[in-house]
């Protein structure tokens, strides 16, 4: 298997409650995206439980994906890395939550390359998904 995992990037993190802006390349997406930016923005997740329960059923549904690590986690905020399976290449994947409007906020960008046809966004789809069962 390659690895092509770049540098992870200085830029992750919450900042006056944001994550990282987007970028101008259509591998990325996020929920504080402009909700008219088409491209890059896609919902927050959504819960109805404690935001603790809602954090620790995130934290499960990313750990129960493949090729995937958790490199940082704390009450509001978790940090993943999800690798490709063929040639090893890093999405960084961000999530914080704001428990008064009972949403999460995510952000999922590729660390290399200019398009990923689309995966960062089916991505965040599909953890949605597993993540909003039961929520």
């Amino acid at each position: 298997m390659f690895k092509l995992s770049g540098k992870r990037p200085s830029n992750l993190g919450v900042k006056d409650g944001k994550l990282a802006p987007v970028v101008n390349k259509p591998n990325n997406v996020s929920s504080q995206a402009a909700a008219g930016d088409a491209l890059h923005y896609i919902a927050p997740f959504k819960f109805t439980r404690d935001a603790k329960q809602a954090m620790q059923r995130l934290a499960k549904v990313i750990q129960a994906q493949p090729r995937t690590e958790i490199v940082r986690q704390d009450d509001r905020y978790v940090y993943a890395e999800f690798s490709t399976k063929l040639m090893g290449y890093v999405d960084d994947v961000e999530f914080y939550l704001e428990p008064d409007e009972k949403l999460i906020h995510v952000r999922s960008a590729s660390r290399l390359g200019y398009s990923d046809l689309g995966m960062n966004r089916k991505r965040v789809e599909a953890l949605r998904a597993e993540f909003e069962k039961n929520s």
